[in-house]
């Protein structure tokens, strides 16, 4: 394992993995270990003008719309995590790991096509751990009432994020070694020792 990884926290919404990434950040710095935080879509100047367009709730664009918006976000960021990969610690909220869950699970679209459009805009970016952060539909609603806004892949129902929530849990399955599921209905305190424990072994 590289002690410069690239570290991806992933979870439908309100499993906790914003939090989590900001968690790490802090004992990143405490430690003095150099690193870069990006979230998807988002990162880059232009890659956050589409996250806005991604999740303004006027949007209404249709599956492979939203697909590509996602992967051309994603393009935009390819450069960034070039200049650092292997060189610093990357922490990613949300990767590639989304897309085939949201858009694949969620969405139903062609997995093929997702797997292509990706494999060329990543190239030979790896990643090398992923924290899979899961929640059940009580506490997913209760923490998505808190929230000042509500974006538009806030909004959709129940239904929805369960198909998603089972397709990230089948692609922990078949890379279970590069995997760590912190289920977040647990205690909170518990999951940030159990993460910080993991990110210790891996830098």
């Amino acid at each position: 394992m590289s002690k410069k990884p690239v570290i991806v926290f992933e979870g439908i919404e309100g499993s906790g993995k914003t939090h989590h990434i900001l968690n790490v950040s802090k004992y990143l710095n405490k430690k003095k270990i150099k690193y870069i935080k990006i979230r998807e879509p988002g990162g880059s100047l232009n890659s956050e003008k589409i996250r806005r367009l991604i999740l303004n709730n006027k949007s209404s664009f249709n599956r492979n719309t939203d697909l590509l918006l996602y992967l051309a976000a994603r393009s935009e960021n390819y450069n960034i995590l070039k200049k650092y990969y292997k060189k610093k610690v990357i922490l990613i909220d949300r990767f590639t790991d989304s897309t085939i869950a949201y858009q694949h699970y969620g969405l139903g679209v062609n997995l093929k096509l997702i797997n292509f459009i990706n494999k060329h805009i990543t190239k030979d970016f790896k990643v090398n751990f992923t924290f899979l952060n899961i929640v059940n539909k009580n506490n997913m609603i209760k923490r998505l009432k808190l929230r000042k806004k509500l974006n538009r892949y806030d909004k959709f129902d129940n239904k929805f994020y369960t198909k998603v929530q089972k397709g990230f849990l089948k692609l922990a399955k078949k890379n279970s070694n590069k995997y760590q599921i912190i289920n977040s209905n647990l205690d909170i305190n518990e999951n940030e020792e159990k993460i910080i424990q993991s990110i210790n072994k891996l830098i």
